[in-house]
């Protein structure tokens, strides 16, 4: 009687470090974070330039609520990530730019000086997108580049945002 207890309390034993072992390798759901699915912006313009970048986007698991923007400038380095709340209609899929005006009084940017801008999405659960990058060249021969490319040329692509980064004059630590 003693051998048959002992026999089932093993078996229990065993039958529950299965359990437990098999609960934890099971694989946690994957988490699918937005994707921006289109982007096109200029790479050159004059300085004072109102320079557009143009995306597009989806959610994942969950709802998107805000677009980051960073800027990378030579010589001034990363500013502080700027963020665009995205309104309840852009929080499943977006078509859309971003508005900067490239623009100071006093001349932040000069001839073949540029900047790198990187832009992503966060989602209600603080997943982020993928990034993606649009460097930027003054040049003051530049033609503006009408014709935009397919998604964005439908004629149905609304403002998303202002960026609201002000460039700096490499050297003088001043914000123009």
């Amino acid at each position: 009687m003693k051998t048959v207890k002992f026999i089932c309390f093993i078996g229990l034993l065993l039958g529950g470090v299965f359990l437990i072992t098999s609960a934890g390798a099971q694989s946690k759901p994957r988490i699918r974070p937005p994707v921006i699915i289109s982007s096109y912006a200029v790479d050159k313009g004059p300085y004072g330039t109102m320079w557009k970048i143009y995306v597009e986007a989806e959610a994942g698991d969950a709802e998107m609520v805000k677009i980051g923007v960073m800027v990378d400038q030579p010589g001034i380095g990363r500013y502080p990530t700027d963020w665009i709340y995205l309104k309840p209609e852009y929080q499943k899929h977006f078509k859309g730019y971003l508005q900067w005006s490239l623009f100071s009084s006093r001349g932040a940017a000069r001839e073949g000086d540029y900047v790198n801008l990187g832009v992503f999405i966060i989602d209600k659960t603080g997943h982020e997108s993928e990034k993606v990058f649009f460097p930027f060249t003054f040049e003051s021969g530049a033609e503006d580049q009408a014709k935009l490319p397919a998604p964005f040329d439908q004629g149905d692509i609304r403002r998303l945002g202002n960026i609201s980064a002000e460039l700096k004059r490499p050297g003088t630590g001043r914000i123009d």
